[in-house]
Parts: C-alpha cells; sequence; structure tokens
C-alpha cells in the first residue's frame, strides 16, 4: 500500500511517500481502506514537534479520516466488514494514522458513517467535531450530552465561526438548540459562519463587538468556545453572563492571557481548558455517540455551501496539505487517499 511517513520532525519536507505492507488487524481492531484523511493544526504540530519529540522510530501522521472497513480483529463482528466509517484519534498513541491507504485502529474509533453522508463530511469530524461536543458540554448548569434540544435557552458564542471547530460548534450548538453568534473578521467569513447555521455574526475587527453582542444576548453569553484566548478575553469578559462559561481549545496568535482574578470572582467564571489527548475515554465515547446521531441527522454538511469549504490534495501532496493548515488555509484540508 501507499502511505505517508517521516521519521524525524521538522519542516513538511520530512513526510515522504512509500510503499508499505498492508497491516493486519489485531485483537479488538478493524482495518480501514481509507477514502479521505482529515489535516488538524494538532498533526503539523505533532510533525514538526512543536508539541512533543518523535514517539516511535516512523510515523503516518493525521488523527481523522474515513473509509471503509475491509477487515477485523479477534473479537469483533465480522459484519462490520464493508461498513462505512468515520475514524478519530487514529495516531493517538499509535504510529500510523490515516494518511495512507489501510489503517488500523480501535473498533470503537471506527464509527458508522450514514450512506447519505459522504466520506468528506466523515474526514471532518474527528478532532473538529470531538473539540466543539466537548467545548459545549462543561458548563456547570449545562447538559453533559447532546442532542435536539439539549441547549434550548443557551446563548454560545463561537468566536472565529469560519474555522472547522468554530463551524462544528455553530453546527453542533444549533442542533442542540441553542441561539448562536459567531465572531468574524470579514464579509467572507460572516457568508461562511451565516452558511453554517449561525443566528447572528459580528464583526469584532468593527465598531462595538461587545454593545453588539449584548444586544444580542442583554443577559450575557452562556458559552463562550474560544480559540485565540489571549486575543479576545477582554471581549468574551465583556458578554459573558453570571456563571457563564469559556470554553478554549487554542490561543491563535499566542497573546499572553492575563486574568482580572476580581471581575471573574464576581462572574463566578468558569474557564475550561480543553484538548483531546487527555479528555479521557468517557468523555471521547460520549463526543462520538452525540456526534454521530448530529451526523445522522444531517446537521453536520460540509462544503462552502455549508459553511466549511474543502481545500483537497492527493496523497503524494501531503506535505503540500500540511503547508495548507500552516498557512491558515480557510475551511478544512482533506488528502483523497482512495476513490
Amino acid at each position: 500500500m501507499k502511505a505517508i511517513i517521516y521519521r524525524d520532525n521538522g519542516g513538511p519536507d520530512v513526510l515522504q511517500l512509500v510503499d508499505r505492507d498492508v497491516p493486519a488487524p489485531g485483537p479488538g481492531e478493524v482495518r480501514v481502506r481509507v477514502a479521505a484523511s482529515g489535516v488538524n493544526p494538532t498533526d503539523w504540530k505533532t510533525r514538526s514537534g512543536a508539541t512533543n519529540p518523535m514517539s516511535f522510530p516512523e510515523v503516518t501522521p493525521h488523527l481523522d479520516g474515513a473509509g471503509v472497513i475491509d477487515d477485523v480483529g479477534e473479537g469483533v463482528d465480522r459484519s462490520r466488514v464493508g461498513q462505512r466509517v468515520w475514524l478519530f484519534m487514529a495516531t493517538a498513541g499509535r504510529p500510523t494514522g490515516t494518511a495512507a491507504e489501510f489503517t488500523v485502529v480501535p473498533a470503537g474509533q471506527a464509527v458508522p458513517l450514514p450512506d447519505e453522508a459522504g466520506f468528506d463530511v466523515g474526514a471532518s469530524l474527528g478532532v473538529p467535531a470531538l473539540t466543539a461536543h466537548r467545548a459545549l458540554t462543561v458548563a456547570e448548569d449545562g447538559p453533559r450530552r447532546l442532542r435536539p434540544g439539549a441547549l434550548d435557552g443557551k446563548v454560545v458564542l463561537a468566536a472565529g465561526g469560519a474555522g472547522a471547530v468554530g463551524h462544528a460548534v455553530i453546527q453542533l450548538a444549533r442542533w442542540a438548540g441553542a441561539t448562536v453568534i459567531s465572531t468574524i473578521s470579514s464579509p467572507e467569513k460572516a457568508r461562511l459562519a451565516t452558511a453554517a447555521g449561525a443566528h447572528h455574526v459580528v464583526n469584532y475587527r468593527e465598531g462595538d463587538p461587545a454593545a453588539e453582542i449584548r444586544k444580542l444576548a442583554p443577559d450575557g453569553v452562556d458559552i463562550v468556545a474560544e480559540v485565540a484566548l489571549g486575543a479576545n478575553l477582554a471581549l468574551d469578559m465583556a458578554v459573558l453572563r453570571t456563571r457563564g462559561t469559556i470554553s478554549t481549545y487554542a490561543n491563535d496568535g499566542g497573546r499572553p492571557v492575563e486574568l482580572d482574578v476580581m471581575q471573574n470572582m464576581r462572574l463566578n467564571t468558569r474557564f475550561q481548558f480543553l484538548v483531546l489527548y487527555t479528555v479521557g475515554p468517557e468523555a471521547l465515547t460520549s463526543a462520538a455517540e452525540d456526534v454521530a446521531a448530529a451526523v445522522r441527522d444531517g446537521a453536520l454538511p460540509v462544503g462552502e455551501e455549508h459553511g466549511l469549504p474543502l481545500v483537497r490534495f492527493p496523497l503524494d501532496r501531503t506535505a503540500d496539505a500540511h503547508l495548507a493548515v500552516e498557512n491558515g488555509a480557510v475551511g478544512k484540508v482533506l488528502v483523497d487517499v482512495t476513490p
């Protein structure tokens, strides 16, 4: 089979297209013929060594993907052979991800994908959708699981709604019944956030965004899903309701975070920092189940008409796909692996 590998940390040029033996699934595992592989910022950061040094002599990257199960290991129901699935956390503690024609994952990390959902949808789930789910389920007085109606009466602020996680926040929050506001930086990104399902968009670079959000949510925002905490904290605090939650999954721009302790004490602010690697198996399983339900309901479509443009590369141009993500490509970057 064809696979992308790297043996040293570094830039995109460390990625190589090679031939490897087709892997065999072990007990409790499934083998998937990969159709599409999703590229996330964590993939290039891991490859570069920015987050951790090499853990294995050779790595095939990418946490997310979609395809068809073609073999199963001991203990897995053989009726799953032929099942269309989406994959998550493929390289968590393992050296082989989805940037290959075949990959092996624990059976629970291969989630059934409805026939009406394309492989592009499946490969776009994983990190963005599971992160969005976690961001929406950590409020003290909010739900731990998502379903239609779970967020009725809540106001969610999706920072950076044109990004992959922001897009998933908008879609999942809307599916669960929340009023969704998204902050954006341009008319084009406003169009994308609206297409994703945001009820309101606010350009944080113009006018008084805090006053505009307060007009839309006079009692304040219940949950902020935050991508750039250092840059946006002042705005978040200006619009957060008492006992509101700021769920932060990134700090784009790297600006230092300075907290006004008394202001946060008065608001009883809850800060939830999150990353999927250490969120724990129970949270991952619950998130995957809820995301799967949203997919079945048709709530997580992708493509420019749904607010998430797809930027596609063939397998032999995986390095270009990584570079696109590093350079902040708007939308979701996918690698097309097999037809």
